[in-house]
């Protein structure tokens, strides 16, 4: 993550190299520096997100653009392109699919320069539950964490015991596994440890007390076999 501790009205008494590479004499306001954080934050989740069946890729060829395409991952996670027929694209990188892309287009054109960018991934959701303004469903972005899930709900209520939210994460063979994020550290750190990056069907739940039992806590929210409170420790 992209860290914007460094971004305030100060920048104008820095030195250019430790403004990084902006040498010009006007500094960037606050504002101005989020937004490019942002964007870089944006581009670095995408290069490192595995594409999925699914999704819905956008190939652009930038010195050949009448090849450009719009193409959707199938189940078995291949894409179809002019001329060069199907083409493995899940669990392939952004990065790594184009390469793939350049190689099979080196036949046909001089220079392919292809670039992928992820355009949209229908049907990959994240659910957040329990102490939460907007409790719900929330498509899944390249990238996507704890932190960021937490904010498109709305953030935590007052209710809340942040310590001890849960991370319902289903197996391959569907079973859920539950494990606890001290959320209260990761917003304070987002992009360490605890923030973690959140996969399609995650289920991220924020407690309003203590959890004793994180095991039977996620098999009560799974099965819904008796009360949550069954399994929470008295409020600290």
């Amino acid at each position: 993550m992209v860290s914007l501790a460094a971004c305030s009205s100060s920048a104008k008494n820095r030195t250019p190299s430790e403004q990084g590479n902006f040498t010009s004499a006007t500094p960037m306001s606050a504002e101005q520096c989020a937004a490019l954080a942002q964007i870089h934050e944006s581009a670095v989740q995408e290069s490192s997100y595995q594409i999925q069946p699914g999704d819905q890729l956008k190939v652009d060829f930038y010195l050949n653009s009448e090849f450009n395409d719009n193409v959707t991952v199938d189940p078995q996670g291949k894409i179809t392109l002019s001329l060069v027929g199907t083409l493995q694209a899940g669990g392939l990188t952004p990065d790594q699919l184009a390469s793939s892309i350049d190689k099979a287009y080196q036949n046909e054109l001089r220079n392919p320069g292809a670039v992928v960018h992820i355009h949209n991934m229908p049907g990959r959701q994240v659910y957040v539950e329990g102490q939460v303004v907007k409790p719900g469903a929330f498509r899944l972005q390249p990238g996507m964490t704890v932190v960021q899930a937490i904010a498109l709900a709305g953030g935590t209520t007052n209710d809340s015991a942040p310590k001890n939210t849960v991370l319902i994460r289903h197996d391959a063979c569907g079973q859920a596994q539950g494990s606890k994020i001290n959320l209260a550290a990761a917003v304070k750190n987002p992009g360490a440890g605890d923030d973690v990056a959140l996969m399609s069907q995650d289920v991220v739940v924020v407690p309003r007390s203590t959890i004793a039992n994180v095991d039977l806590f996620v098999k009560q929210y799974i099965r819904d076999a008796m009360p949550i409170e069954t399994y929470l420790a008295p409020p600290m």
